[in-house]
């Protein structure tokens, strides 16, 4: 109870910030009507089999190294297994789109990938190309080092931007949880939210951890059902997907999608 009440204490706090401070992008907008994306915790007796899995996956290929080749390779798998998503580099979505065509998953560029320091207005540029180019969700870093030095109102704004940029496709904040305090976990949290991302997201895969199940608990205790939460970096196994998705995961961010799907275990870092 007295955690509870902390995190609602925390919650209350940086929620008046927010109100005192609104970001600046936000004035003037344009209401424009957003596809449906699910963003409320998943029933863990709907898994049946590792296959169920596939509608909750990310299939994801970020590494500097990969060619025209393995991304290719990495969308007619997300075709054939019917993933939600392939999470890609900017420079890589419009030949996603082209293969993903007339399948029902969609293609997911990153931005501001993976240090989330860039300028605001260069995340917003970057979004903006990728939904030109095809992308239909966005996931972005946020900015690591001014969340902990608590200048929520940059962090607010950063988001606000490329929330904006990417409408009216849904946006996805990557908090790196392993560089984060609990407090702070909370706070980026709370200011997505506020900002109107669509999801928050455990982690790049290239920091210093990747998801576990007591930061995906957590931040679906801060955002509620109706802000999805992403769980990223580190799933392997079906058996590690559903332990995500019992958290409260309703989105699973993975290179091991395949594996996980066909009931054995990666070796992938991702």
């Amino acid at each position: 109870m007295a955690e509870a009440q902390d995190i609602q204490r925390l919650v209350e706090e940086i929620a008046d910030h927010v109100r005192r401070n609104p970001p600046a992008s936000q004035a003037g907008r344009q209401a424009r009507e957003a596809p449906s994306v699910r963003t409320a915790r998943v029933a863990p007796e709907s898994i049946r089999s590792n296959a169920d899995l596939a509608p909750y996956i990310d299939h994801t290929l970020l590494k500097p190294e990969a060619t025209r080749e393995d991304v290719a390779r990495v969308a007619r798998e997300a075709v054939e297994h019917g993933f939600a998503t392939v999470c890609v580099n900017s420079s890589h979505v419009a030949m996603v789109a082209a293969i993903l065509a007339g399948s029902r998953s969609v293609p997911i560029a990153v931005v501001g990938f993976p240090l989330g320091a860039a300028l605001s207005s260069a995340k917003a540029f970057e979004a903006r190309e990728a939904i030109a180019a095809g992308a239909r969700e966005i996931d972005m870093v946020v900015h690591v080092g001014a969340l902990k030095a608590r200048d929520y109102t940059l962090v607010l704004e950063d988001i606000s931007q490329v929330v904006e940029a990417s409408r009216p496709y849904p946006v996805k904040v990557i908090l790196e949880t392993s560089l984060l305090s609990r407090d702070e976990k909370i706070a980026a949290c709370v200011l997505s939210k506020a900002a109107g991302a669509a999801f928050v997201k455990t982690s790049t895969g290239f920091s210093t951890g990747g998801a576990s199940v007591e930061d995906v608990a957590l931040m679906r205790q801060v955002v509620g059902e109706d802000v999805g939460v992403k769980a990223s970096g580190g799933i392997r196994s079906a058996e590690d997907a559903l332990k995500m998705i019992q958290a409260g995961a309703n989105r699973l961010g993975a290179s091991a999608s395949v594996a996980i799907v066909s009931g054995e275990r990666s070796t992938a870092k991702y």
